[in-house]
């Protein structure tokens, strides 16, 4: 599988945290999501998957959560491993991020993630601006070849 970022570090223990995360397109645009803490950035919306969360349940919901809008017709097209320190938890991850192209159909209200708001931008701003390399790539492959 392919890693983006850091080597892992052989003195930290990293805990497995797989995770989803959408790249949703819709009239020219794509929905991110802005995310004001513990560092300000653009990110696909997304994350982990909870003990016994199938992948597309936890996609519906975390984007859900962060943007407002339900989904449909999720697709996989990627995965790859990251290996961070995530300070909202104060551990180590080894992130396994799967990655989907799915339709926006509906704002159902706010995100109800706390620090998160929901950004429509353009395909080139969000190839950009996303915060982790390994989503770059994949919204760079996807959303300019749309």
């Amino acid at each position: 599988m392919r890693r983006f970022g850091h080597p892992p570090k052989p003195d930290v223990k990293y805990i497995p945290r797989p995770g989803v995360y959408a790249i949703l397109p819709k009239n020219g645009e794509v929905l991110l999501t802005y995310q004001k803490e513990p560092e300000p950035e653009f990110q696909l919306p997304g994350g982990g998957i909870d003990p016994g969360e199938s992948p597309i349940v936890a996609l519906h919901r975390e984007v859900l959560e962060e943007t407002g809008w339900k989904i449909d017709k999720p697709k996989r097209i990627g995965a790859f491993r990251r290996f961070v320190y995530m300070p909202e938890y104060d551990m180590w991850a080894n992130k396994v991020c799967t990655i989907y192209l799915a339709l926006p159909v509906r704002q159902l209200g706010r995100p109800s993630e706390p620090g998160h708001t929901a950004i429509w931008t353009d395909p080139v701003f969000a190839s950009s601006s996303v915060a982790n390399p390994g989503d770059r790539f994949f919204v760079t492959q996807v959303l300019l070849s749309l």
